[in-house]
Parts: structure tokens; sequence; C-alpha cells
């Protein structure tokens, strides 16, 4: 039987597209092997890549030129999001026999085994608004299921280059979802983490986000259901009433902010204000006592002032995040914000990241210190050479304990100690 291994870079969405291809590898007859095991000699390398940002889409393809030197006799062939956006350079770098745009990588059986430089293109025309997988997610080397429940985005933020790499919005069939959840319950997953480029514009004709999560928390079993980044829209407030009276959904949602000034918000085309985004996290927090909430915050975005900084920053002081996601600017060459004027000056933009930094890390610790002493549930997912079973709270505080105490893989519930957290 032939081995492949795969790489995926980038985010969750990304993440669960590659649990998607082990099964589509798996039917091919291939063994999906564990990329980072050293003895393994791979017959194929799939390389899932990441193109948010331009040193993400570098970094993509520099994993390609190690994995060449490593497997020099290994078919390589790329996709994902640089795939799609950046599929010249990858083709001039001529390290990979295959470059599979997001829309081909569906059909990665049909040209896994190729060695001529590229398989025809595909277009990125308008799909349907509901789409099928026809595949199931396979986690061989995972503790929680990456499922993709949702496709694309039309919110078209000037400094973000997804909506071109990853098309128009669109969801997957609820009931398609459904089963995929199934299959991982079954093959003994204790957390699905439904994933999308925005999971709250999920819809397949009058079901919601809602409806699917209903859906989910009805399934038997000991397990429990985490939402990857929504959206602070009106319409997503009904999500929190099904959240009160449904403990298998953690308590954590990640709601991207990206800045606390409306003016820059604007010149982000973000489609709320600050008011907004604040009344809907309060919304949150009296829904969903305890509740962790993260976010993403753009430093440095052309034309931010020190007003509009520290405007910032006091807003993301009084919101007290849990996680906080910082990102120094960087143009995106393709998106509307690459060509603003009124850069912010590299020192000037690192010392505002260093000061948010501070601030985050600090709120980081008062979240995690204000659940010391409480009972939470946990998930171990690997023991490291320090002797210690490594995992994650329902509201994603990473935890510790001695390797052995309790099993992996499993929802555990434990008081939590200081000496528990290494986040303190």
């Amino acid at each position: 039987m032939k081995t492949a291994v795969l790489f995926s870079l980038g985010c969750r969405l990304n993440t669960a597209d590659s649990a998607l291809l082990v099964d589509r590898l798996e039917r091919a007859g291939y063994r999906v092997a564990d990329v980072h095991d050293p003895a393994v000699e791979p017959d194929l390398v799939v390389i899932n890549s990441c193109t948010v940002t331009g040193e993400a889409a570098r970094k993509s393809r520099q994993t390609a030129r190690q994995f060449r030197r490593r497997w020099p006799g290994a078919r390589l062939v790329a996709t994902g999001c640089s795939a799609e956006l950046d599929r010249a350079e990858w083709l001039r770098d001529g390290v990979v026999d295959a470059v599979l745009t997001n829309p081909a990588k569906r059909h990665i059986e049909e040209f896994s085994g190729l060695r001529e430089p590229a398989p025809p293109e595909y277009s990125m025309a308008q799909p349907a608004e509901l789409f099928r997988e026809k595949a199931w997610g396979r986690f061989p080397y995972r503790s929680r299921a990456f499922v993709k429940i949702q496709e694309g985005c039309g919110n078209f933020c000037s400094y973000c280059i997804v909506p071109y790499a990853r098309g128009p919005e669109r969801s997957r069939d609820f009931e398609e979802v459904l089963a995929d959840c199934r299959q991982a319950l079954a093959a003994g997953m204790p957390e699905l983490v439904l994933t999308g480029v925005n999971t709250a514009a999920y819809r397949d004709g009058e079901r919601d986000l809602v409806d699917l999560v209903g859906a989910l928390c009805r399934l038997p079993g000991e397990f429990r259901i985490r939402l990857s980044s929504t959206e602070p829209h009106p319409s997503n407030l009904r999500l929190l009433e099904i959240w009160r009276d449904n403990p298998k959904i953690c308590r954590f949602l990640h709601l991207s902010l990206q800045h606390g000034a409306d003016r820059i918000l604007a010149r982000m085309n973000r489609h709320y204000t600050v008011a907004e985004y604040a009344r809907f996290v309060a919304a949150a927090r009296a829904a969903v006592p305890e509740i962790s909430l993260g976010t993403d915050v753009i430093v440095g975005f052309p034309g931010e002032t020190d007003a509009d900084f520290e405007a910032s920053r006091a807003v993301i002081r009084e919101l007290d995040f849990a996680n906080t996601h910082l990102f120094r600017y960087s143009p995106r060459p393709g998106t509307p914000a690459a060509s603003f004027p009124d850069r912010v000056p590299p020192d000037v933009v690192k010392k505002r990241y260093a000061a948010l930094q501070r601030d985050a890390a600090a709120a980081r610790k008062r979240f995690i210190r204000g659940r010391i002493g409480t009972e939470v549930p946990v998930i171990f997912e690997e023991v490291r050479a320090d002797g210690f079973a490594w995992g994650w709270t329902d509201h994603y505080v990473q935890v510790r304990r001695p390797a052995g105490e309790f099993p992996l893989d499993r929802i555990v519930v434990l008081e939590l100690r200081e000496e528990d957290a290494p986040g303190l």
C-alpha cells in the first residue's frame, strides 16, 4: 500500500479540509501516516497551504522546499489558499508536482499520482449556495474533530484576501454535517469544532447555525461542541439563547473585533461599530456565565493615529478578553488596503503592538486566575516529554497534570489549581 502524509498550515478550516483529504486519500488506496514520524517514507506529500498574509504564502512554499529535500522521491502536491491565489509562484518554483486550487482539492484522487507540472485548471466560478463534500473527516493523529460547515466570505474587509481565495459564502448540507459529526463521535472524538470562514453565516434553507448547533446538542453521547470564529451580528444573538441550556457547548466564543476605533473599522470595511460590538459582548456574558471571549486585533492599520490606537487600547482593556490574537498589519497584494496611504512607521507599530501584548497577557492571566478553585471540564490530548499530560478546558484554558492521572481524549472534570495552569 502506498503512503501519504499531509501538512496543514493556517486556519482551523484548513485543518478541517485536511481531515476530508485524509478520507479521499484513503479511498484512493493510500495509508495516511503522521508527517512528524521520522521513520515515514511517503510516496505522496500534500501541503494544504495558507495565504492570509504574504508571509504565510512564503512559509507554505518554504515548507514545500523542506519536504522536497527530506523526501526527494515523493510526489508533492500543493493545495489550499496559496495554491489558489499564488499558483504562478508555485509553478515558477518548480518544487511541487501538482498545484490544486481550492475547488480542485476535492478531486485529489485524480491527481495524487501525477508527475506533470500541474493539473488542468479548475474554475472559482460562483458555486451553489449549498455544497456537499461527499467525504468524511478523518482524524488519525488528533484529539478533536474539526468539522467543516461553511465556506467562503462576502464581507470583503479591505485588508483580507480570504474572499478571493475561498470564494462566495455557501454552506454545507445540513444532513451531511450531522452525518460527519456522527462519524467523528463514533470514532471516539470527544470534541466537535465547527469550522468555516464565518460559521455565523451558516444556512441551509430555513435552518441556520442555531438550528445546526441545536441538532448536534441532541446527539447522544458525552462530547462537547466548540464554535470557531463568528461575527458580532445581531442575528447571532439567537445562538446565545440555546447556549444557556446546553452544557455541551463550550463556554468559549471568538468574536473578531479587529480594531477599537470606529474610523478604522469603517476603513477596514467591518460591518459594525464599537458600541454594537460591546453590546454583543455584554449579551454573551449575561447569557453564558464565565464565558471565555477571544478576539483578533490588527495593530498599525493604514491611517491609524495615536488617538485611534489609544481608543482601541481602551476598548480592548474594557472588554477584558480572555484571548487576544494580535497582528501587525502587513499589506496583502490584491486587497484594497494594500494601496492605502498613511502607512504607520514600523517602529510605531512595534511599540503599539508591545503595549497591546502586555495588556492582552494581563487580561489572560486575570481570566485564568478567576477559574482557580472551580471545577472545569478538560480534555487531555497528549503526554509530553516533561511527564505531563496537556489539554484544554471548555473555555480554552490550557492545563497540565501528571501523566496517567487522567485518561487522554476524554472529558474529565477537575478542580483547577494554580500549578495546573502554565499560562499564569
